[in-house]
């Protein structure tokens, strides 16, 4: 079964993040002139000019609130209103000013011309069979958006392109956004997404004549696509009210509906409602019988879901569903059916997961039977496929893959080629093989095929890059925090680099929303360490590497524990002799983007750049904007006094102290984030430039039709890597292409 529910909560947590946190596949071509040791770069930083910036002046306005009593200025107030005239020209007098210092760095166009050249290889996803067909996309180097492929005949035929996104608009940043076929295989339903934005529109295709059907359904977000009989199941909002922005509006009651094929959005019937819970999210899943309609409910307060079902094949169940677990509390998701009882992934009573067989006709508690117990290791993901349950685990962030029988028999581990992660395994229950990709930081992302009857992976494709991974290294050290803890990190470079105390090092981190960040493989990293850099990402508290106890250390009001973590990364990675203060880059998105934006303002002498994307930056307001509201479980909201108190303390907007030298900072976002809506990054630079009091720049980079990362277009990251790295080395004073090279 493919199931929507942890998979689209966990989106919506902050987690689809790019901006940040790099593609996930790339390419290295490496030559003696693109490779001068890190030692020959620094011996021109006198060569680097000297650069100004002319800040435009931002007007500040006399706005008080009042939270429980203390008065909190919020000068910059006027520029959450995105649409007004004021707001639109502070942004292009801010841009006119990065782009101004950014063209001002000698090596920029060289680095990118050499993240394009990077770049420019074919990359594939994991394949999907469907019937006699399998799809899969791929990226011929630098499309925008990667293409849809039918190959008929399985692995054995011709791919032909099925939907290509690079023709969905002429500037290729709409992207294919979810893909959902239909059980019997004739019909695909995909959603769109403009510029970035959550929103999406569900489309629907014949796989047969290969048409698009005129069915079109607009105003969908956080949602899947459910098939049942002649049509499916998906969620949406109201379309927003006339005169409300709608990438900032605050959506509320969340409703499922049906649609059947052939007719008009408009004659959808609402199959799930709540009208008196405006928040919490409401999704739906069918199991691939079609026999079981699973129901998700969030209620935006706590951090889990309840689920229940209904039995689409028992006419006194016809709008009924039946309760499983009624908690919030914790995550439940429905991976597949045995005849009439259904197999469950909780956390409940298990914080680092287990699987349970449920019967709907006695749901209770007492009749649950545990097919696969909570282990050592998190159960991350599984798969209920070829009538097997895949199970991947991590070990201190790393994949194992493990195959149980449906009744939670161990039948074998799958070998793996390294140290890394691997995803896929997805398929239906009468598959004999599977397919799954593998990566690591220096091992591009090639996709297997795995049979289960043998027990044997092969290669299905390989990219052709010219990495060799025997000329990097990769090592995991456990580092204490501030309060003891022990906390795993990766650290990544090339092999010989000396430990110096001066290495350009960017440390990037999540730490938040029960998010695990594992090995992976991207282009953009790769000229950071063929540049004698230091890639450094730890795995802080908040995370999911470890399970709902270590998600919940990095909870509110635990939150603090997460930039402990991240300052003792810095400190251990200069203690070490990685780096140093001036050479040192911290880094993060979205809840990343919050947690860069913190330890600046706490430690504003741990890094000398800092690289705060798409941050939630006002602590205090966050919840009033589109789906921010969700997130009160992991941060807490202003309007509970004690929440109030520990949010005031690590707001990044609030925290900022006038007459402070701050790191040279570039904070980027995008015009069309309606999931952290760019307010938070305005008002955060515009209060950043008034209180720094050093020479080190403060700038802020707004991309224009993009938005929180998901779908961004291929010359839109590459030119925005190019800026960042470009930042980072020229604040560092390191020329990565002297001499023209």
């Amino acid at each position: 079964m493919r199931t929507p529910a942890l998979a689209l909560l966990t989106l919506t947590a902050l987690a689809a993040c790019r901006s940040s946190q790099p593609p996930q596949d790339g390419a290295l071509q490496t030559t003696a002139t693109t490779n001068p040791n890190p030692t020959e770069r620094r011996g021109m930083v006198a060569n680097l000019p000297r650069l100004t910036v002319d800040y435009p002046k931002t007007r500040k306005v006399n706005h008080t609130d009042d939270y429980h009593g203390t008065s909190v200025t919020d000068p910059y107030r006027w520029l959450e209103d995105l649409d007004s005239p004021e707001t639109k020209a502070w942004v292009e007098a801010e841009n006119k000013v990065t782009f101004g210092y950014l063209d001002q760095i000698p090596f920029r166009e060289q680095i990118k011309a050499r993240l394009t050249k990077m770049w420019n290889y074919e990359r594939y996803g994991v394949p999907q069979v469907e019937g006699a067909n399998m799809y899969f996309s791929k990226n011929d180097g630098l499309q925008n958006q990667a293409v849809l492929y039918v190959q008929q005949n399985g692995a054995e035929g011709q791919p032909d392109v099925l939907l290509d996104p690079n023709k969905f608009s002429a500037d290729g940043t709409t992207a294919l956004a979810g893909t959902y076929f239909s059980n019997d295989h004739r019909y695909l339903a995909y959603a769109t997404s403009g510029g970035g934005s959550d929103w999406q529109k569900l489309k629907v295709m014949d796989l047969q004549t290969r048409k698009t059907l005129p069915d079109e359904l607009q105003w969908v977000k956080v949602s899947g696509a459910a098939w049942y009989k002649d049509g499916f199941f998906y969620s949406r909002y109201d379309a927003p009210k006339a005169g409300e922005n709608q990438l900032s509006g605050k959506n509320e009651f969340h409703k499922v509906y049906y649609h059947k094929l052939g007719t008009p959005q408009s004659a959808d019937k609402v199959v799930y409602e709540d009208k008196a819970m405006a928040l919490g999210f409401r999704t739906v899943g069918t199991t691939e019988d079609e026999r079981f309609l699973t129901l998700y409910t969030t209620d935006g307060k706590a951090d889990g879901n309840r689920l229940a079902v209904r039995d689409l094949t028992d006419a006194r169940q016809a709008a009924k569903f039946t309760p499983l677990i009624a908690s919030y509390e914790h995550n439940n998701s429905v991976i597949g059916n045995v005849g009439g009882q259904l197999l469950v992934l909780t956390n409940y009573k298990a914080p680092r997961y287990r699987i349970v067989l449920i019967d709907p006709k006695k749901p209770q508690e007492a009749n649950w039977k545990e097919v696969i117990g909570q282990g050592e290791n998190k159960l991350e993901n599984v798969e209920h496929v070829g009538g097997r349950l895949v199970v991947t685990y991590l070990r201190d962030a790393s994949s194992q893959i493990k195959v149980y029988s449906e009744t939670g028999e161990f039948q074998n581990d799958v070998e793996l080629p390294a140290i890394g992660t691997a995803s896929g395994f997805g398929g239906r229950r009468d598959a004999k093989s599977v397919y799954y990709a593998f990566t690591s930081f220096t091992y591009p992302t090639t996709i297997y095929r795995y049979d289960f009857a043998t027990n044997t992976s092969t290669v299905l494709r390989a990219p052709k890059v010219a990495v060799n991974p025997a000329d990097y290294v990769t090592t995991q050290v456990f580092y204490a925090s501030k309060d003891g803890t022990k906390i795993p990190m990766f650290i990544t470079h090339k092999k010989g680099v000396q430990l110096n105390g001066q290495n350009p090092t960017y440390l990037y981190a999540y730490g938040g929303f029960n998010i695990s960040l594992t090995p992976s493989f991207s282009v953009v990293r790769m000229l950071w360490l063929e540049n004698g850099g230091i890639l450094a990402i730890p795995n802080l508290r908040g995370g999911g590497e470890y399970g709902e106890a270590w998600h919940q250390a990095g909870m509110t009001p635990n939150k603090q524990n997460v930039f402990d973590d991240f300052i003792a990364a810095a400190e251990y990675l200069k203690v070490q002799n990685y780096t140093d203060t001036k050479h040192l880059a911290i880094a993060g998105g979205s809840n990343g983007g919050l947690l860069v934006g913190a330890t600046m303002t706490q430690r504003p002498d741990l890094a000398h750049v800092a690289l705060p994307a798409v941050g939630v930056m006002d602590m205090l307001r966050y919840q009033k904007f589109t789906i921010g509201w969700n997130w009160a479980p992991e941060y807490g909201t202003s309007d509970s006094y004690a929440q109030f108190q520990n949010l005031y303390k690590f707001s990044p907007l609030h925290s900022l102290k006038g007459g402070t030298a701050y790191p040279a900072t570039m904070i980027t976002t995008a015009d069309h984030d309606d999931r952290v809506v760019p307010a938070h990054s305005f008002k955060y630079a515009a209060a950043l430039q008034e209180a720094n009091s050093g020479p080190n720049p403060q700038l802020i980079r707004v991309d224009v039709n993009a938005g929180h990362g998901a779908g961004k277009s291929t010359a839109l990251q590459i030119q925005e890597w190019a800026d960042i790295w470009s930042f980072a080395f020229h604040n560092m004073g390191v020329n990565p292409y002297p001499l023209g090279r």
